[in-house]
């Protein structure tokens, strides 16, 4: 049980980090993410840029740029969730890293007062997901 708390949350702070993927098209975008264990619900890519775009005051190409970064993310997340054959374990360290990647990108994108929203928004996010497990 707080293994699958602790990947809802790692989950879902992902997802309002930067975001993620679906497909090339626009309509998966579109679509509201599945609800996630424990009944949480994901952000949609549009929602992400949207809170990004206002947090970060994006302009309208950084935010094309941004969007498939964050559909891409998304689409593997959703891919890693539906994978059986990794442990849990195997599953977080692999969020981590996909999420340090697609960050990566993202920052590539932002201005340097971007960059700094950006890294403050992530290290308020950071505690929520390394908190330990309560026993």
């Amino acid at each position: 049980m707080r293994k699958s708390l602790c990947s809802l949350v790692l989950t879902g702070m992902l997802v309002i980090a930067g975001g993620a993927a679906f497909a090339q098209s626009d309509a998966p975008a579109q679509q509201t993410p599945p609800m996630a264990p424990g009944g949480h619900r994901g952000m949609s890519v549009d929602d992400q840029l949207a809170r990004m775009t206002k947090a970060l005051n994006l302009s309208p190409d950084q935010a094309s740029q941004l969007k498939p970064i964050l559909t891409d993310r998304l689409q593997q997340m959703e891919a890693l969730r539906q994978n059986q054959s990794l442990s849990q374990e195997d599953k977080m360290a692999k969020m981590k890293s996909l999420r340090d990647d697609s960050n990566t990108k993202i920052e590539a994108v932002l201005n340097d007062t971007q960059k700094q929203q950006f890294t403050q928004m992530q290290a308020h996010q950071q505690p929520t997901l390394q908190r330990p497990p309560q026993q």
